[in-house]
């Protein structure tokens, strides 16, 4: 054979290969059955970002929101002629100045697009920015995401927000201003060994005026979106006396952040092994347009915002398990519950053009390494039908969302913004009595205990070690709390009351003896200029209507309450050191002084916990939650009280006192009930100033 022929049929081969290479890329393109001329599909561009998932750190929920994370190069596009073939790509900031702030006068080009949202009439964007600075564990200015907005065209860029935290996740609301997530609040996570802000809920004007914070919520939140009634959705970490991987789940509030509640899952009840085959997180929430349904990722709690994604019908009803979700890509299961945190991750950021198809971001191959995954755009339906759109050859593509205009939902109206003082507003109950689960026969609910949870002023989960779920781990970090005071509740079982505003607080239904009933094991909060926040019952039936009062209750025909403070010293905070060691030294040390079991002197303060040898003594008469239920730990704490079957009434402590044993007065008493009832019978009240609490002084908590 020559030199030429042999030229000849490289260059067939060649040819033919490239052939091949090619139809491959157009199969991807075309393939499926995913018909474009659906009225879904009546549109041609979209917006998107490239956003590389991190990798070589700690991979966790929370983490992907750090601006130190974001890995450099990510940028906000336009994908032109989506659906033809042979998109091409438009980069909306290549030519974009920022006119004012630290930025005036710059591109943001080298650093990290993240989140993003398109006004209602598709002419601004708005977006979260870092420089992406790798200093891991740094938090100031170049290492976090800042919110910018510009015109869809690149003109107009203008900064919005600035400092040192993280503010991401923004959204359009209905009446022109901004929902985003910032760790502005403060407050730390309570299950880490670094340091982890708590992010929630704010607004702001659309010219970065006027921020306010919204969710006075303790734990983190994500990922807000607009439903089709102007309401704002998103994840909520509820974590109050729980364990730390769950839930997360979709909830609902107020563009002011009124009256938030759980949309569903946020009591997994799925049998003897609760946490097992339901989603571990529900995030990346939209709503669905006509319908009341939302599409969301089920993503891990240990890994990025990436997993299967569902659908979530509120209108169905709740049956703790998955009546209300369904899985519309088969082909993946639930990360961290179903398989591996890491494993099937293959979908993400959902956008819903109806209750068939969607779009989102998929990789085939992303169980691999986080710096090898190649997230591409595709259009998806509820059948397993899949079509690429769009994969960018060196990066991942992040929350495709077409490029048209989209109706305005309601414009629910605000609250008033306070000039001064926010005042008061009102809590009121109807009927205490009507509840999920039946009270214990015979009680009478005399009372409401208010108590107020602390948001966490350390970096470390066990600094300090709060109460005795502590010691299961490094990671098991509870809230301190203080008993605010309690509130009269009627004879047809309704109480009204005032509380201030910009404070998380759960409330507990307290029988004639004087014990807890009932407790939340959540919190809700009144934010500043709210009036008035409304409860049917004690954990009623979600979707039970309430029913026509024969008359108004008792308590809305008279003036709200105040709330009475507690008298026992070390109530609020809850200090063990100031609540309890006095009683024992003066009621039970006599007896109960090492010759007879539980020894309760105060004895050295532990190196490690730093408590005293009483408290540590005395945790076999403690009924705590992570402890009454098979399987349970401080990672899987069953998330649903059982009246009558918690704290005071639960324990060997109380049944044994109220016997009349130890001599007790009914002050004393009520100080070890409030101590049991209060959830995790805490040591410490206050995350700092150790010494002065070891010493029963009196402190105040650094954050409320």
């Amino acid at each position: 054979m020559t030199k030429v022929s042999k030229l000849s049929q490289k260059i067939i081969v060649v040819l033919v290969l490239t052939a091949i290479f090619m139809a491959t890329q157009m199969s991807a393109v075309l393939s499926g059955s995913i018909d474009f001329t659906k009225p879904e599909f009546d549109f041609d561009k979209i917006i998107f970002t490239t956003h590389q998932p991190y990798s070589g750190y700690e991979n966790h929920m929370i983490d992907g929101n750090f601006g130190f994370l974001g890995v450099k190069g990510g940028g906000l596009y336009i994908l032109n002629d989506a659906f033809s073939g042979r998109p091409t790509v438009t980069n909306v900031l290549q030519n974009s100045v920022c006119k004012n702030g630290r930025y005036a006068g710059k591109k943001l080009s080298g650093g990290n697009v993240y989140s993003f949202d398109l006004s209602y009439d598709a002419k601004q964007i708005v977006f979260a920015y870092t420089d992406a600075q790798n200093s891991y564990g740094v938090w100031n200015e170049n290492t976090t995401y800042h919110i910018f907005k510009v015109n869809v065209d690149g003109t107009d860029l203008t900064q919005l927000t600035d400092g040192s935290v993280n503010d991401f996740d923004p959204r359009w609301l209905p009446d022109g201003r901004i929902v985003f997530i910032s760790e502005r609040r403060g407050g730390y996570g309570r299950c880490h060994q670094r340091k982890v802000p708590t992010f929630n809920l704010h607004t702001m004007n659309a010219d970065g005026s006027d921020i306010r914070c919204i969710s006075f919520h303790e734990t983190n939140e994500w990922s807000p979106c607009v439903d089709n009634n102007g309401m704002v959705a998103y994840t909520r970490w509820d974590y109050v006396d729980r364990g730390a991987t769950h839930p997360h789940s979709a909830w609902i509030t107020t563009p002011d952040g009124l009256d938030a509640r759980s949309i569903t899952l946020n009591y997994p009840n799925s049998g003897a092994e609760w946490w097992k085959n339901v989603p571990m997180m529900q995030n990346s929430l939209r709503a669905i347009p006509n319908s009341n349904k939302y599409v969301a990722t089920a993503a891990p709690h240990h890994a990025q915002n990436y997993g299967p994604l569902i659908i979530i019908d509120p209108d169905v009803e709740d049956d703790d398990n998955l009546s209300t979700i369904t899985k519309i890509t088969p082909d993946c299961k639930y990360p961290e519950t179903e398989v591996a945190a890491t494993t099937d991750q293959k979908y993400g950021t959902p956008y819903p053009l109806s209750e068939e198809y969607f779009l989102c971001v998929y990789d085939p191959n992303a169980n691999t390494n986080g710096a090898n995954k190649r997230y591409g755009i595709y259009a998806i339906d509820t059948k397993g039908n899949k079509s690429l759109l769009y994969s960018d050859p060196n990066r991942s593509c992040y929350s495709p969302v077409p490029l048209k205009p989209r109706p305005v939902p309601n414009i629910i109206p605000g609250t008033t913004k306070p000039t001064g003082q926010a005042p008061d507003g009102v809590v009121s109950i109807m009927n205490i009595y009507d509840t999920l689960l039946p009270f214990p026969s015979g009680t009478k609910i005399k009372e409401l205990r208010i108590w107020q949870v602390y948001p966490k002023t350390t970096v470390l989960a066990n600094d300090p070690i709060v109460s005795y779920e502590g010691t299961e781990s490094l990671w098991a970090g509870r809230n301190t709390r203080g008993l605010l005071g309690s509130v009269p509740v009627e004879e047809d079982g309704s109480a009204s009351f005032y509380l201030p505003a910009g404070k998380p607080v759960f409330f507990q239904a307290v029988d004639q003896d004087g014990t807890a009933v009932q407790t939340m094991r959540s919190d809700t909060y009144l934010v500043p200029g709210q009036t008035r926040l409304l409860c049917q019952g004690c954990h009623e039936p979600a979707r039970k209507a309430a029913p026509n009062p024969e008359s108004v209750p008792l308590a809305l025909r008279r003036e709200p309450s105040k709330i009475t403070p507690d008298p026992s010293q070390g109530a609020r905070p809850m200090s063990f050191p100031r609540l309890i060691q006095p009683i024992l030294d003066k009621k039970c040390i006599s007896c109960h002084n090492g010759s007879r079991v539980p020894d309760l002197r105060q004895g050295n303060i532990d190196s490690q916990t730093k408590w005293f040898s009483s408290y540590k003594n005395l945790k076999p008469y403690v009924a705590l939650f992570d402890e009454m239920y098979p399987g349970a730990n401080w990672d899987r704490v069953y998330p649903r009280t059982e009246p009558g079957k918690f704290g005071s009434r639960a324990s060997k402590l109380y049944q044994k006192l109220k016997t009349g044993h130890g001599n007790l007065t009914q002050d004393e008493l009520h100080s070890f009930i409030i101590w049991l009832d209060s959830g995790i019978a805490p040591f410490f009240g206050d995350y700092k100033n150790i010494d002065a609490q070891l010493r029963g002084e009196q402190v105040e908590p650094s954050l409320e």
